[in-house]
């Protein structure tokens, strides 16, 4: 009895241990990867940002127009710019 369920137990499928995948090297950040065609914008609050939209000038409250970079690595969408 012990002879068949030992042959039992050997006759069954093993899976095949592959070797676990390596992630690639790239950056976490997903924006980190789309670090073509950005540049960097002077803020309005004195730090630099960098963006990958189009710079857009956008009516204030008052009246007044504003720069503004759109699209931007810290995940803002719309950045004022010092003019």
């Amino acid at each position: 009895m012990k002879a068949l369920t030992l042959a039992l137990l050997l006759s069954l499928p093993v899976p095949k241990l592959a070797p676990p995948q390596q992630s690639p090297r790239f950056p976490s950040s997903a924006l980190a990867k789309r670090s073509k065609g950005g540049r960097w914008y002077f803020a309005a609050t004195g730090h630099a940002v960098y963006c990958y939209g189009p710079v857009m000038t956008i009516p204030r409250a008052n009246g007044d127009l504003q720069r503004v970079a759109t699209f931007c690595r810290d995940g803002t969408t719309i950045v004022p710019l010092k003019d």
